[in-house]
Parts: C-alpha cells; structure tokens; sequence
C-alpha cells in the first residue's frame, strides 16, 4: 500500500542497543542523579579518568542516548522531555517523529522541523497536543545525524548564476539551491547527484555542489539508475575484491574434497526460477525402509571461499545482500562467485554444507545430520518445468526427467506434509501474489502480471524451512553466538487495533501475556473464499511486525516457531554466511574456544542491525523500481476502463489494483455523487447522505485518469456500473 500513514508505521526503525559496560555504568549513573552532570562529575563518580569518558560520552551522544547541554552538561532524554527518534519526512515539508523507545509518533510543523530532513536522526522537544487533539506535536531541537548528504534529483536552471534540483524523493521536502559555478555543467533536465554543502534553514533551501550527471530524463537505464543511486547502491566492486575473486579456481581440486562427504552419486536438483543464475539450494530426497522421508537440503558453501576479514567479506558485510531489482541484480558476491564457483551448476563438482533430515508422516525431523559435501547436481530444473510434470503430467517432460519424476512425486507429498505440520503449530499464511514486470531490451515494459505460487515453489519454500528450522535448532543446542530470524508477536496495541475491526466479522483475538498465531490462522481459515476474505489479510498482515535479524531466539510468529535462522541462501544474504561460518567451525572442532565466542558475541549485534538494515533498504529499491515501470506501462492505457478491486482505504481515497497487481488511487475529491467519511475502526468509506460505503474488498469499475513517472502516482476515477 502506498498510504502515507501506513508506510511511515512501517518503516519504523528498531534501534538495536551497542551499549558497552561502561555506557551502561553512565547511564545508571545519569537515571540515579538529580540533574545533568559535567564531564567531572560523571568522571568522579565513575572512577573513569575525564580522557578516557569523554569519547565514550561523544559516541553516546551521538546515537541520542544522552544528551549534552548548552553548559556541557550531560542528562537522559527520558529525564530532560526530549525524545530521539528518526524523521518521516512528507513533501509539504512537514514530517512525524518516528520515536526510538516510545509509540506515539509526534507531528513536526514546517516551521519545527529546524533543518532536518527526511530520514535524519534528531532530538525533539514534544509541545503538546494539536488543537484538533489528534496528535502530539514537537520541535527538533538538534540534528544527530544526517541521512541525506548526497541527494539524486532533476536539475532545472533558474537563472544564469543558479539552478535548482528537484529530488526524486519528494519526502526531503525541499528543492536544493546551485549556483552556476557548482552545477558541474549540468543542463535543464539532466538527472544529478547533489552534495548538501548547507542544510535548510527556517524558509532558506537547502543549498548544494553537482558531484555526478548520469545522463537526462527520459533516457534508457537512466530511471532505474537514478533509484540505484539514491539508495546508494554500489554499482562495481571494487579493484581488490575483484582480484581476490579473480584468484579462485573456477573448479575444486582434488584437495579441497578432503574430509568431506562425497555425494556426487546423490541423484540430486536444483529447482529455480528460468532466469535464476546464482544457485545456492539444491535438494535430494530418498525413501527409507521405514517409510520415512531423508530430506537433503545441500547448500553452496560459500564461507569456504569468502574467509572472514577477506576483501571479498568486507564487501558482502557491507552490502548486506543481493538487490534484485526490476532490470537488474546488484549481487553481494562478484559473478566469479555468485554465478560461478559458488552457483550449484549442473554437471559441475561443488563444495557444500548437506543438511539431511529423517521426516516421519507428521513431519517431525526425528534425526538429523549436518556436515561439509562434494556434490554433482543433476539438472537444473525451473518452477515451470516442475509445475508441469506435478499439476499438468507433461508427457514430454515426464519423458525427458524420467528418472526424477518419481522423485518429483515424493516431494510433492512430502512439501504436503511438512506445510500440514506449520498449519497444526498455528503458522500463518498470507495469499498475496508478487506483481512481475517483463522488460524489453531497452528496459521497456512490455507486461505485468500476477505470480501465484505453484507447487513447485512450495516445495523449495518448505524444504528450505525446516533446513533452516533444523540448523537454528543444532547451533542453540551448542550454546553458540549466531544469528536468529524474529519475528516478534504484535504489539498489544495493535492487537487492540485489530479487534476493534475483527468485532464487525464477528471475530476476536483472545489478548492475554502474549498472542499466539494460531488465533490469527483460525481466522484466516475462517474468512478463506468469503467476500471480506481480502480486508481481513490486508487488515491483518498490517498489524504484524516485521521480521529481522537479532542475536536472540525471539521467536517467529509467523512461522509459530521458537528457533529459527537464515542459512539456505548465503550468496545473497550475509546473515547465512554467518551461520555457515559458525557452523564450519563447530563441525570443525566441536565447540568454539572462549575467545572466539567473546569475538562472535562482540559482532553479532552489528551483524544483526546491519543486516536488518540493508535488507530494509534493499527491499525498498526492489519495490520502486516495480512501481517505476507499473506506472511507465499503465501509462499507455490513460483513458481506458477497468475492473478493480479495493485494497485499501483512507481519508483521503482508496487504493484499487488491476488484475494485474497494478495499484492506484480513487482520491475521495472524485466521487462526486456524495461526501464520503472514512472511518478509520472499520476501513471503509460511507456517503454523508447516500449511506453508500465502499470496503476493502469491494468489486469496482475505473478509468484511468493519470500515470505520472514524476511522483510514481496512479490516479483513477469510478465509473457507474
């Protein structure tokens, strides 16, 4: 949904505590004291010398954990009515604080924001309520850190000694002012990266230097380029890490085998999409006496290859992740690695970490073993193929993988299985189709459709969930520092929230110490093929946290799992390349030494806030780039009548999707037969006079009216009937 309201509540930050000993030892003293104290007296009262505090004082001051006053003194933010938090910045210039510690987000006016901009870490002094009562309001009193330094925009010349850019991020709220001689040549309509030498001040822009020109509006590539470059993604690896991947064999010798378990006689798969090239999963499945499955999950051991402090894991640590955008990959591994060595090729020995699972006919893992592998896929299957010999018996396909077909069947049954046991626990399951763009050659779009999920990719989905489930399971066991998945249960309020719309359904959430998934899957089960199925999901899925990375076992509410970890993917997510880490390393001598698990619980908090963070950012490159070339090829049908459906509703319109996953708005300004309120309890629109009330839901007829590339807005008008 593209709902302000609902973006900034999701985009709000977890601040993931790095507090040392001593920064905890300040600020039990601070919480203990009467007043802020100097740097003296923190230093007397500590024992500390003032040399040795005072740069712990700046780092703490600097993440807003205390705050420094104009006489030098240092307090608590909870003790001083101030709140730290992070800027939601809107384009009219105003934005919310999105709070650290508290839930209440608080309205900034324009005139409070002091300089800061969207995204930028502040300090606020709330002022109290609105005068319709609605929210609390504040004023920033400091900036902390900035988030925008470099800014992407379209440049626009003003006069001869200035232009202006106008960001492609209309939440910064500001165009920034060049003179001529900063503007690094840059002509009406060029897209640029623009340096903020100074930051706004009360009506004063922003003022900036051009540092790059990419090319101009309109141009092939050069939208695309312009989200890789506001989200600061790195377009090239730099020159020693591509000599440090360029130095690796492009096969395994005889010695690298050592030690490991040879399975290259496995009749084995890998099952991805048609344009997948970095292979990390492959699987194997075999019946034993008993009727039991032996499930083998075998993944690319990429920790073998990138050792830790390397140049190669510098740069993966740094990117955190694989960015898959709509025309591209931006990779976390060079293409040595990530389509090669590391790719589980067909034909081709490669070295693994074999996760293999014995699964009775409830799907309990009744034994399990993990070690290193030498492994030789067979095929390199595709959904659509697999799709075809399970749900259509494809006669040429089942001919071509006779040998597998079999095997195919198996899987089936067992994916089964294994999905029955997640539902018996009480896991959620949300039925929400990914929109896919089709690109031409000239990064055109061509089509937008809709993908459901098929068999095929529920069998991959399932087997990489209990390897995972499996792996966090062992690694707890060893009382090793690791990485967990969490998803953490829905906060009370929310859970109050979503009841007060439930009661409409005749449905409730029983709320006591905590919530357990299983009453959101009853409901879920409930409302499956009735007409407010689609508002409840939405509605529901709303009220969720979002998942992360964090050095506890917080547990996954989704998943209605305790234990859980990210290891079947370590090409593309750095957080796997830890658990391999971790686990090459248990396997290799049992149990790790103190100092090595002083070190792993030392980096492990970064490991987990950085992850977290870099997987946020490239998930919202990912879906701009989608919305970027949904608008571009809807654009074409200006005019053109649709059938829709209601996805979501505020007061200000609601949003429709095409059948094709295409969303825009029906701004409430163009339903003209009524005046229509929202209320914000049950999601719906309702004619002041008419009576007549729109749902999410809802089946509805629109035209479109406007597909605006400049604001990535779809707007659309109801049309009777």
């Amino acid at each position: 949904m593209s709902e302000f309201m609902v973006e900034k509540t999701q985009q709000r930050k977890r601040i993931i505590g790095r507090c040392t000993n001593q920064e905890k030892k300040v600020i039990d003293c601070l919480q203990a004291a009467s007043k802020p104290l100097n740097l003296a007296d923190l230093s007397e009262q500590l024992g500390q010398e003032p040399g040795v505090l005072e740069p712990v004082l700046q780092e703490m001051e600097a993440r807003g954990q205390v705050i420094r006053t104009r006489k030098n003194r240092y307090g608590l933010p909870e003790k001083m009515n101030l709140i730290v938090g992070t800027i939601q910045g809107h384009p009219k210039g105003y934005g919310f604080l999105i709070p650290d510690n508290k839930e209440e987000d608080i309205f900034i006016s324009r005139e409070n924001m002091d300089g800061a901009m969207h995204g930028d870490r502040v300090v606020v002094r709330p002022l109290g309520f609105s005068l319709q009562k609605k929210h609390v309001e504040g004023e920033v009193i400091r900036v902390l850190k900035r988030a925008n330094t470099t800014v992407v925009g379209t440049f626009e010349e003003a006069k001869r000694q200035f232009g202006f850019v106008v960001p492609d991020d209309k939440r910064l709220g500001w165009d920034i002012f060049v003179p001529t001689n900063q503007a690094k040549g840059a002509r009406n309509g060029d897209k640029v990266v623009v340096e903020i030498t100074s930051w706004p001040k009360e009506r004063r822009n922003p003022e900036g230097r051009v540092i790059e020109r990419f090319g101009a509006v309109g141009e092939p590539g050069v939208d695309i380029l312009s989200i890789v470059k506001k989200y600061g993604l790195p377009e090239e690896f730099p020159r020693k890490v591509l000599k440090e991947a360029a130095a690796i064999p492009q096969s395994v010798p005889l010695e690298d085998m050592e030690g490991r378990w040879d399975l290259r006689d496995l009749p084995m798969v890998t099952i991805d999409g048609e344009d997948a090239k970095d292979l990390d999963d492959a699987v194997s499945l075999e019946m034993l006496s008993n009727g039991n499955y032996r499930l083998g999950v075998h993944i690319a051991d990429v920790s073998y290859y990138v050792r830790e402090e390397s140049e190669l894991d510098k740069e993966a640590m740094k990117r955190g992740t694989s960015v898959y955008l709509v025309d591209r990959v931006i990779p976390m591994l060079p293409t040595e690695l990530s389509n090669g060595i590391c790719s589980l090729n067909a034909g081709e020995d490669r070295l693994a970490i074999s996760v293999f699972m014995e699964i009775n006919e409830m799907g309990s893992v009744i034994h399990y073993e993990i070690g290193p592998s030498v492994i030789r896929v067979d095929e390199r299957m595709t959904y659509t193929s697999v799709r075809r010999i399970l749900e259509e018996d494809d006669p040429e396909l089942c001919q071509r993988y006779a040998g597998f077909t079999p095997i195919f069947h198996k899987m089936k049954d067992l994916c089964l299985i294994l999905r029955n046991r997640r539902k018996r626990r009480g896991a959620l399951d949300f039925d929400f189709p990914e929109s896919k763009v089709t690109l031409d050659q000239e990064g055109r779009p061509v089509d937008v459709m809709l993908l459901r999920q098929s068999i095929a990719e529920q069998i991959i989905e399932e087997f990489m969930l209990i390897a995972n489930e499996t792996v966090a399971q062992h690694l707890t066991k060893l009382k090793v520092p690791m990485l967990y998945r969490v998803h953490e249960e829905p906060k009370p309020e929310e859970v109050e929230s979503l009841n007060e719309f439930l009661h409409g359904f005749g449905f409730h959430i029983p709320v006591g110490d905590s919530v357990h998934p299983r009453f959101f899957q009853e409901i879920l089960h409930q409302v499956e093929g009735r007409p407010e199925q689609l508002v409840v999901h939405t509605v529901m899925l709303r009220s969720l946290q979002h998942a992360r990375y964090d050095t506890q076992p917080l547990g996954h509410f989704g998943l209605a799992v305790q234990l859980y970890t990210h290891f079947t993917a370590p090409i593309r997510r750095y957080p796997d390349l830890i658990v391999h880490r971790v686990l090459w390393e248990t396997m290799a001598r049992g149990q790790l030494s103190n100092k090595r698990k002083a070190k792993l619980e030392q980096l492990m908090p970064y490991y987990a806030f950085h992850s977290s963070e870099r997987e946020r950012l490239a998930e919202e490159a990912e879906r701009e780039t989608v919305e970027l070339k949904q608008v571009e090829y809807i654009r074409k049908f200006i005019g053109e009548v649709f059938d829709a459906i209601v996805v979501g509703i505020t007061n200000f319109g609601m949003f429709v999707a095409l059948p094709n996953g295409i969303e825009g708005l029906v701004h409430v300004s163009s339903i003209t037969d009524d005046y229509y309120l929202f209320n914000e309890r049950n999601y719906t629109l309702t004619g002041e006079h008419t009576k007549k009330t729109f749902r999410i839901g809802d089946q509805v007829k629109v035209q479109l009216v406007r597909a605006s590339l400049e604001d990535r807005q779809i707007d659309f008008e109801l049309v009777a009937g």
